[in-house]
């Protein structure tokens, strides 16, 4: 039986009784991995983990841990060895934390509800719409991204005071309300959905709010749910702008009256994670109502192939 060769491609000629050599190659075509690359990879990642949420499994561990454990031995001890939940208890009885959740929620209410109208209609605009000046304003939207918060905060003060609105919850949500990386988001999921849609709907007769709520919504609820959750993400942890702003402890939110955990006459590490982790559990809990969405938003505003 005679073996056809392709004159073009050189001839392998192998040791007889040795094995044929195996291609890198899958079955599908893909690249297989060797063993030293797959632990090298898992490796790196267990590595990130740790880094990840290894600070959030030591303050949970010190918040369990007992008062008459010991937090500072040689070697960590990551499992309590007498846990309890009397801390949680204890920071309740310490700082008014349910009212200061109440504040938080919110300026994260007002901060989530501007982002995603706010961000929504003006993606929609800079992405749909023509009108003169449109490459101007998403040229500013860009240039704001280079600028640091703490280079404007003095200005927002002013304003925010020039308004009365100083130590105000909406004092504190107002600045915030509406960000331009969410626009910019925002601009490249509309951006990504097909012209010929909208060309349809303005023959059918659609004017552009109706083309805004019934085709352009519909279609980036996923990038909607990662504004919200950035937004109320970054209106929950913020510190320095409502520490600015409120001047009333009545006012204060979670993230301020925190501070009163540690003081000159009290300075309780467990006490302390206790709070962190109570301040923690919202975005545990927003996260886990709309993961399903978020997911499907990193992928919305794509280049489709």
């Amino acid at each position: 039986m005679s073996t056809v060769t392709d004159p073009a491609r050189p001839a392998v000629i192998q040791a007889p009784g040795t094995p044929p050599a195996r291609s890198r190659r899958g079955s599908f075509g893909f690249n297989t991995i060797s063993t030293r690359e797959k632990v090298v990879r898992y490796a790196l990642l267990v590595f990130v983990l740790l880094i990840t949420i290894g600070p959030f499994l030591w303050q949970l561990s010190t918040s369990l841990k007992g008062s008459g454990e010991d937090i500072y031995t040689r070697i960590p001890r990551l499992l309590p060895a007498q846990p309890t939940l009397d801390h949680y208890g204890a920071v309740a009885d310490t700082i008014p934390v349910w009212d200061y959740a109440k504040n938080s929620l919110v300026v994260a209410v007002l901060v989530v509800g501007g982002n995603v109208l706010g961000a929504s209609l003006a993606g929609f605009a800079l992405s749909r719409l023509q009108f003169r000046g449109r490459r101007l304003v998403l040229g500013l939207f860009l240039a704001t991204l280079v600028l640091p918060g703490e280079v404007t905060i003095i200005s927002q003060y002013v304003t925010v005071r020039e308004f009365g609105l100083a130590n105000t919850l909406f004092g504190v949500a107002l600045p915030g309300m509406i960000g331009a990386l969410n626009v910019l988001l925002m601009y490249n999921a509309f951006r990504s959905l097909p012209v010929e849609v909208d060309q349809a709907a303005i023959v059918d007769g659609a004017n552009a709010w109706q083309r805004f709520v019934y085709i352009g919504l519909p279609s980036v609820r996923g990038t909607i749910s990662v504004v919200a959750i950035f937004a109320f993400i970054g209106a929950w942890d913020d510190f320095l702008w409502p520490l600015i702003v409120l001047t009333d402890p009545d006012k204060y939110t979670l993230t301020v009256g925190l501070q009163y955990l540690s003081g000159t006459f009290s300075n309780n590490p467990r006490l302390i994670a206790a709070g962190t982790m109570i301040a923690f559990i919202p975005i545990v809990i927003v996260f886990a109502t709309l993961q399903r969405f978020f997911f499907k938003g990193v992928e919305e505003g794509a280049v489709k192939g």
